[in-house]
């Protein structure tokens, strides 16, 4: 799925300078999610991510990668992940 998903997002994000770090599932409390973890050599703020959002929701719906989960979370690595 993080193959697919950075070869359907990283092009379209370029421009914003993000590319995505990791894609994983999570579940709590019964909630399954989608979790999008974008980086960049640059510091991401809340409009990156806000525009970033914009791009990816309808690719994600287009190529039917959200059928099977309750969230989509799109967020931004934390500065000292590895």
């Amino acid at each position: 799925m993080e193959s697919k998903v950075k070869e359907l997002l990283d092009d379209k994000i370029k421009d914003l300078n993000l590319f995505v770090s990791s894609v994983y599932y999570s579940n709590e409390e019964g909630v399954k999610t989608l979790n999008i973890e974008l980086d960049s050599n640059e510091v991401i703020d809340v409009n990156k991510i806000t525009e970033a959002t914009k791009i990816i929701n309808p690719i994600m719906d287009d190529n039917n990668l959200c059928d099977d989960i309750d969230v989509l979370d799109i967020h931004s690595k934390e500065k000292g992940d590895e």
